[in-house]
């Protein structure tokens, strides 16, 4: 398990965190500062509606499902997307997360307002986000002391995952030791 919050980690909820806007979730960090918080998108929640009922422009380059995926409890009338393009590149409209050699270097936010075609054929993957999680200076750290979250390392096809509902359960199977037995926790823990 990672030690610390950064860009590119995931933020895997754990049995315990019962609030219903993160049961189960795994929250990519796409800022982090230790003054001025912590800011990420839920990646395992799929919502029902297609991106063509927003955003229909950009429906073609999003990858499936092609739905808007619930990205937090905060500003859920906002979209935010992140795609991934080819190693080494940077077009216009696409800003990168994270430097590196890490799996998010070339994982980048997507300027919706700029035209779609600009991005054609620039990036491999994509995902559109309604809201975002978003925590104040010492917040997060407060409730991963407290058992809500576990930090771990993500792997290069979290983001755009084809099966999200299982994404929790896979983040947590691929660890060492006995952070990889949470992944058989039932979904009331008080019936194991």
């Amino acid at each position: 398990m990672a030690e610390a919050i950064y860009v590119g980690g995931l933020l895997v909820a754990t049995p315990l965190l019962d609030d219903p806007n993160f049961r189960r979730g795994v929250v990519l960090v796409l800022e982090h500062d230790e003054d001025g918080g912590t800011l990420g998108v839920m990646l395992n929640r799929p919502s029902e509606v297609t991106v063509t009922q927003v955003l229909p422009s950009w429906d073609s380059l999003v990858s499936g499902p092609p739905v808007l995926f619930e990205g937090g409890p905060v500003q859920t009338d906002s979209a935010l997307a992140l795609a991934s393009v080819p190693s080494g590149q940077e077009p216009l409209g696409w800003r990168r997360l994270h430097a590196g050699a890490s799996a998010v270097s070339k994982l980048g936010t997507v300027d919706l307002d700029a035209p779609p075609e600009i991005l054609a054929g620039e990036i491999t993957q994509m995902r559109i986000f309604a809201g975002y999680a978003g925590w104040t200076a010492g917040q997060l750290e407060a409730e991963i002391r407290e058992g809500s979250w576990y930090v771990v390392e993500a792997e290069p096809g979290d983001t755009f995952d084809s099966r999200p509902a299982n994404l929790w359960r896979s983040v947590l199977r691929r660890q060492r030791g006995e952070l990889a037995f949470v992944a058989t926790c039932p979904d009331d823990p008080k019936l194991n």
